[in-house]
């Protein structure tokens, strides 16, 4: 994971040697907003815009999750970047790319491409005005309710995942999950002291069990209604057992170990459309082989099979 300075690539890591071996991850740039009225600058079209995603990255995730819930595929086209994340950072696989992007090979030219002197990392997912060729953002939480409510003309589901009656909830669900599971596991994983690595592991599994405890109660979350803070969790979920037990040393327990998220993350994954967006080999590939410096021999490891299609008792509620 590289980044950007006055628009010239570095390839270089996380300085945690200033922070107390704490992973400390910066804030996306790109802010824009899509919407339906074009109020906000940029107005919610057919063939439009455009995704840089990674199968492997879960905030990534996240976008391709609501692009395939709200049924937007053929409304915003997708590229997929290789899952090896090495010198260049994230490289274009060529395919469904942007006019005037055919002889990019990286998301770093990506980025420089719209703004020549940008500083900062280069992350995905990016959504990317065709029309303009401008970035909207670059912020997945945002990205996400763009797609859950400014495309609703032209989606097959006005299901809404962020509704006003439970925006409170919502929005203490996705603090507590942000901080210490999402980001949780990556603070975990790429701490540099022990007392980094212990009191980051410590607050996972405590954030862990509080989600154990509201599914002992509930079909979801946030209550009887499935949300954005629910597909939120999921993307960490699905990783969990198979990369951050072993890579990220996450290892008081899987997921598997809990009876209420187990079962909940099989529901989510066994939704429509939503298996689709999950890609193993893309997911074990990138930590296992990328992160170097924390597996040196980058062997890819064969397991776990996680038999995410098997019964789930969710339905109980």
């Amino acid at each position: 994971m590289g980044l950007l300075v006055d628009g010239v690539w570095r390839d270089e890591w996380y300085d945690t040697k200033s922070s107390d071996g704490e992973f400390i991850r910066t804030d996306a740039q790109f802010r824009s907003w899509i919407s339906a009225d074009a109020s906000t600058g940029f107005q919610a079209e057919s063939g439009r815009y455009h995704l840089f995603v990674s199968l492997a990255c879960p905030w990534a995730h996240r976008t391709l999750i609501f692009r395939a819930l709200k049924g937007l595929e053929d409304v915003i086209s997708v590229s997929i970047v290789k899952p090896e994340m090495l010198s260049q950072g994230w490289e274009l696989q060529g395919g469904d790319l942007p006019d005037g992007m055919n002889e990019l090979t990286s998301m770093h030219q990506v980025y420089t491409s719209v703004q020549p002197n940008y500083s900062g990392r280069v992350t995905v997912p990016v959504l990317y005005d065709k029309k303009t060729r401008q970035i909207v953002s670059n912020e997945s939480s945002e990205i996400i309710r763009m797609l859950n409510m400014a495309f609703n003309d032209f989606a097959s589901d006005d299901l809404d995942y962020y509704p006003e009656s439970k925006r409170q909830i919502i929005d203490e669900l996705n603090a507590d999950v942000y901080e210490n599971i999402n980001n949780g596991v990556y603070k975990t994983g790429f701490a540099t002291t022990q007392a980094a690595y212990e009191k980051n592991f410590e607050a996972l599994f405590e954030a862990l069990g509080r989600m154990e405890v509201r599914l002992s109660e509930s079909r979801y979350l946030a209550g009887d209604t499935l949300t954005e803070a629910g597909w939120r969790l999921f993307t960490t979920l699905v990783r969990f057992d198979a990369v951050y037990v072993g890579h990220f040393k996450c290892n008081l327990k899987r997921i598997e170990d809990y009876p209420n998220l187990s079962n909940y993350l099989r529901e989510l994954y066994q939704i429509m459309g939503i298996a689709e967006t999950v890609d193993f080999e893309h997911i074990k590939t990138h930590y296992y082989y990328s992160h170097d410096m924390i597996n040196p021999t980058r062997i890819v490891p064969m397991g776990p099979d996680l038999a995410l299609e098997r019964a789930h008792d969710r339905d109980r509620f």
